[in-house]
């Protein structure tokens, strides 16, 4: 004998898993951001320049919670914010001249997302 299941019963079944299911993806989300955060925030510590010790400690991670679902990790410069543009791409001096650029930002950032993004599908993949 097979069982009958009743429509409105199936779809609030089926609503049911899928809440199940984004809840497990927020929560890999929320693990994998935290992780691939902090080890960016330790490679930009150490591949920003050391002239101004403050600048290469500053680097710090902001995790916030958006909502359902939602999650949000960015690293800033909390000590020498004004700095890390005019760092970054260079800037022009008082006599007219330009500072030398020291790209240390960027490649942390294309470095870790893709690394992000790996993890991401790692452990999703993992998921049923």
């Amino acid at each position: 004998m097979s069982k009958t299941i009743k429509v409105d019963d199936l779809s609030k079944q089926i609503l049911k898993a899928l809440e199940s299911y984004s809840d497990d993806i927020s929560e890999v989300v929320e693990e994998v951001s935290n992780k691939i955060g902090k080890e960016a925030v330790n490679e930009i510590q150490q591949t920003s320049p050391k002239k101004r010790g403050s600048y290469a400690k500053g680097w710090k991670l902001k995790k916030d919670k958006l909502g359902k679902g939602r999650y949000s990790v960015k690293i800033y410069n909390k000590t020498d914010y004004q700095l890390t543009h005019l760092i970054e791409f260079g800037h022009a001096t008082r006599n007219g001249k330009r500072t030398k650029a020291i790209p240390h930002i960027r490649p942390v950032e294309k470095k870790y997302s893709e690394k992000y993004e790996k993890e991401l599908k790692r452990k999703m993949g993992g998921m049923k």
